[in-house]
């Protein structure tokens, strides 16, 4: 099931976030309200697990999820190696993170339709802001949300998140649907990772000494969520330029 399904598993009827700003702005603006108090767990200098952090506010994160779907498909890129990614990404904002055969970078087009990645709702950029805060870092503005669907048996290696410009700007990872196993390692591949169950609302968000922390995402297990069905998804939220 694709995100373009999730309105009508839940029953949510989407109003245009991309034209009617003052709904945009307001739900940007209540966003957190009930957020406060949730449980955090410390994952070491500069790191941070906030469990459930954005659960309350899941219908209007996925609708404006549908919407950026219409227009920037989810898609299986390549990497340079050639090997076709398991999990199906997309992206938003002024930048987007794609890779084929020329490598891993950042740019301002979706490479499929050749037309510019759909705004930065107010609503994610809130949602990244208000979560780096919690976790240490204010005044985090993202400018690129890298979005990640994942279906049984999709994962993620161990890697670093090292393609931008500014690595004392954090990285804000949220998930939402199925649960996963997030690996969480050190600054060295080979360094042991640790590993935690991630549900839906969890978001994580590493920086300063643990910007450059290997992470991945073990395959996925068969499971079904009431709002993705049979699948992961996490938006991960970077300062691009």
């Amino acid at each position: 099931m694709g995100l373009a399904a999730f309105a009508q598993v839940s029953g949510t009827q989407l109003v245009s976030s991309f034209t009617m700003h003052s709904d945009a702005d307001r739900m940007a603006s209540d966003l957190f309200a009930n957020s406060e108090g949730l449980s955090q767990e410390d994952l070491g200098s500069g790191a941070r697990l906030l469990r459930g952090f954005v659960a309350s506010e899941e219908t209007a994160i996925l609708s404006t999820l549908r919407e950026i779907e219409t227009r920037a498909p989810f898609r299986h890129m390549v990497t340079p190696g050639g090997f076709r990614m398991s999990v199906a990404m997309t992206n938003c904002g002024p930048l987007g993170w794609v890779t084929d055969r020329k490598g891993y970078r950042y740019d301002a087009l979706d490479p499929v339709s050749g037309s510019p990645w759909p705004a930065m709702p107010p609503v994610f950029s809130a949602l990244a802001s208000k979560a780096a805060s919690a976790a240490g870092f204010p005044k985090f503005e993202p400018d690129a949300c890298l979005m990640n669907r994942y279906e049984p048996g999709a994962k993620v290696s161990l890697h670093q998140d090292k393609d931008e410009p500014d690595f004392g700007q954090p990285i804000v990872s949220v998930s939402l649907g199925v649960p996963a196993v997030f690996l969480f390692g050190g600054l060295k591949r080979s360094d042991k990772a640790k590993r935690m169950q991630l549900f839906h609302g969890d978001v994580v968000v590493w920086g300063g000494p643990a910007r450059l922390r290997y992470h991945g995402v073990l395959a996925l297990k068969a499971a079904q969520h009431p709002l993705t069905g049979a699948h992961r998804i996490n938006l991960t939220f970077r300062k691009a330029s």
